[in-house]
Formats: structure tokens, sequence, C-alpha cells
């Protein structure tokens, strides 16, 4: 028997692949089908079925694209009214893979329709068991996702219940030496403390888990209520596309407009620059939002932009112009490209430079704006003065911000804050509008 994780890193998103005799089951699996394809044939295995966990709700998944290419059964719970060709798996039933099984866990709590997959070997052995966003190592799935996405809603209060009764009743009873395979890992926004470890046991969560501790229903759901982050604008859009079934991946990738470098941009429409931010500074469209392409353009490009938001697509050439579409990808939102192109050397709007000893002096002279997240504000902020707009809700409170004086912008490494600035130049031209950046870090120290 094999079983192997897939991990993707943007996304802090594992899926897995279980293999025995020949036949293969993927878990969870991201937008682009074609690394499970190559895992089945360098094993020589056909891949028989697809589970889904949830829907979820930070990426979208390739289950359709997978059937529809090589026949595989898609299971997931029958909570999900999925509206994709399915079987229902639930509590009770059993996918016999050669002669191991999975058997369906129900595991309400981050979302009303999860369930968790216990693995049992061929001796009947119970070997693993895939947590989806229920359990995570060092951590569990946040339950305010889905208030008013999916089929099924809930309010938190009462998946945050449900989620203490599915750990209790569930998943802690297991035996101790089961191996724990949840769908994401540090960086998530579908939990808030996790382990940089991508796996774990049974027991080590036991010992480990600061929700598994002992504690009354009431305590856990005050608890795992408090302190959540921040909700991309997409999630609930990847829940109702993941219900339905995303179009191929490849295909859905051909399909995103190129266009040559002279296109005259329509108006109110976002323009995504992907670039450095070095080299955003010394050319950039007029309005332009410098959204760097790294390891969570994809996250943030879906906290900035709403799901029904079009925008340009820009990159410094043809290699990362592909990479930064496919990231796009992974959440649903290649539709939304009106044209992908390379940056013009014809572009001229400039960045304005910072001097950073004035502002070192008199920092009281500029209005600050810390677009870091709520929970890294609640730590402290950097600057007493400072106003506290994250970087997701900036483009809607831009009339929060006082014109009277020079605006100076910072997050906590220098990422988000590019963003921002680029987000309030383009807005705001009567004053100037600096990046504080990687400075930034000399005064967290202090």
């Amino acid at each position: 028997m094999i079983i192997h994780q897939f991990y993707d890193k943007g996304l802090a998103h594992a899926s897995y692949a279980v293999i025995r005799m020949g036949k293969m089951i993927v878990i969870d699996p991201g937008r682009d089908p074609g690394q499970y394809y190559d895992f089945a044939a360098f094993n020589g295995a056909d891949i028989t079925g697809v589970i889904e966990t949830h829907p979820h709700a930070d990426f979208v998944s390739s289950h359709l694209e997978i059937k529809q290419t090589t026949g595989a059964t898609i299971y997931t719970g029958k909570l999900v009214g999925a509206t994709y060709p399915h079987e229902s798996f639930d509590d009770g039933d059993t996918i016999q893979l050669a002669d191991i099984n999975l058997k369906a866990i129900n595991t309400p709590g981050h979302s009303p329709d999860s369930i968790s997959i216990l693995l049992q070997d061929e001796n009947g052995y119970d070997k693993a068991l895939f947590t989806g966003d229920t359990l995570f190592v060092g951590d569990v799935g946040r339950p305010d996702l889905r208030e008013n996405t999916g089929t099924l809603t809930a309010k938190k209060e009462e998946l945050a219940r449900q989620l203490y009764h599915s750990l209790h009743e569930k998943i802690m009873v297991l035996p101790h030496h089961i191996v724990v395979y949840p769908a994401h890992g540090p960086g998530s926004l579908c939990g808030k403390n996790m382990s940089a470890d991508l796996q774990s046991t049974i027991g080590r969560e036991l010992k480990e888990n600061y929700a598994l501790q002992p504690m009354s229903e009431e305590e856990f759901v005050k608890m795992i209520i408090a302190d959540q982050p921040l909700i991309p604008a997409y999630f609930g859009f990847d829940v109702d596309l993941n219900k339905k079934g995303a179009p191929a991946f490849q295909q859905s990738i051909n399909a995103v407009p190129r266009s040559d470098n002279h296109i005259v941009f329509a108006k109110e429409t976002l323009i995504i620059d992907t670039r450095p931010k070095v080299e955003f500074r010394k050319g950039h469209v007029n309005g332009a939002i410098n959204l760097q392409d790294n390891e969570k353009f994809e996250t943030w490009l879906g906290s900035i932009i709403n799901p029904d938001e079009q925008f340009y697509l820009i990159a410094a050439d043809y290699e990362k112009l592909d990479t930064v579409i496919k990231k796009t990808a992974k959440i649903g939102y290649e539709q939304n490209i009106k044209a992908a192109l390379l940056f013009s050397e014809n572009a001229d709007k400039l960045s304005t430079d910072m001097n950073f000893s004035v502002f070192e002096d008199h920092p009281e002279n500029y209005t600050i704006i810390d677009v870091r997240n709520p929970s890294e504000i609640n730590t402290g902020k950097l600057f007493n003065h400072a106003l506290a707009i994250p970087l997701p809700e900036l483009r809607g409170r831009l009339h929060d911000i006082p014109l009277d004086k020079p605006i100076v912008v910072h997050c906590a490494g220098g990422y988000r804050s590019a963003a921002a600035c680029s987000i309030i130049a383009g807005k705001i031209n009567a004053i100037p509008v600096y990046d504080l950046g990687e400075a930034v870090l000399g005064y967290m120290v202090h």
C-alpha cells in the first residue's frame, strides 16, 4: 500500500493518493489534476475514485475533471448537496480498494458537511485518518466559514459545538497510533495555529493540540471562535464552485485572453501587476495594483479582488505570466481575467521615493496606515497614531484616510504594504503615498 501526500505550499494545501494493487484513490485534489495522473502512471495504477471531505473554500478542486478523464467515482457526504455525479459517502459507508478499506466518518464542525476517512489495511488494522479540515496538526478547522455559503449554512457558534462533538466523540476516541493526514498546513486560513508538521498521530494531537485539551463545550466554543484570521472574498465563491465542479484546468487556462502590451485598458477595470516591487516602482500603468508573485499570491488575489470583478494580469515575461495565470486558476479566478499581458516599457507612472530619515525624526507628520491583519494589530501597534485598515478592507475604506498629511503604509514585512501603497496611490493623487516596506522590520525590533 502507498500513501502519498501532495503539498501545495502557496495554498498550504495537502492532497493525497492511496494506492493498493494497481488501484488509486485521490483525496481532496487541487485544481491541476496532472500531478495525480503522473503519480498513477509512475506506479502503474488506475485512478478509480476521488473523495472530497467537504466543499473547500480556499481552493478549487479537480474532482469533476478527474472523473471525466478517468471514469473515477466521486465520493462525498450527502449533506454537501453536490450537483456533480457522485456517490454518497457517510457514516457506515466503506470504499473497498483491493483488500483495504476506506471508511467514512461524519465530522461536522468546520463545515456542516465535513467527513473524515479512516483507512484500514489488508489485515483490518486501523492505520490512518484523513481529516480534511476537521483536525490539523496542532489545530482544528475554523467554524466561521459557512454562515452564508453552501447548501447547508450554520452560525459559527453552532458549528463550533458540532466540531466539539466531532472531535470528542469521533476522533479523540480512536487508537493513538493512527496517523493523521490533514488537508492543510501552516499558512492556511482554514485554521489559526497550525504546526509546521504535515502529519501527526492521534496520540500526539491529544497531548499537544491546544483544542483537544480538557475543557467544557462552552470553553471550547469561546476559544475556537476567538481570533480567527481574515475570510478572503473568494471563499464563498469557491465553496459554490466546488459544489458543482469546476471546468477542466488546462482548457480553462487556454481560454484566458492574451493581449499585446499596446492594449488600451478599459476604464474602471482593475490592473494587477505581478512584478517585483523594485521593478513596479520604476514604472507601471497608472492605477495598477502591485500584487507580487510570491507563495501567497493566490490567497491575496482572492482577498483583494471580489469574485465578480474582472482584471488585467501583467507579468514581466511569458513564463512568469503562465505561472500567475495558473495560480489564479487555483482559486477559480482565471475566468475573471479580462486579458493577460506582458509589462510595457512605455508605462511611465513612477512610485514616490521616501526620505526615511525625515520620517524617523517626525513620524507624527505623516498619516500612517497599518494594513496588517486584526490579530496582528491586536498584539500592538508599531506606531501609536497609525490608522488600522487590514489589506482586504483597504479598497472599501479609502474614504477613511485623511488627506492632510503625506501617507506612509506598513505591514509586517513589505509584501502587503507594496500592494496597499499601490492601491492608495492609484486613487489618491493630491498627496504623496509612501511604502515603508522592509524598513518596518527595524521598528518591530524596538
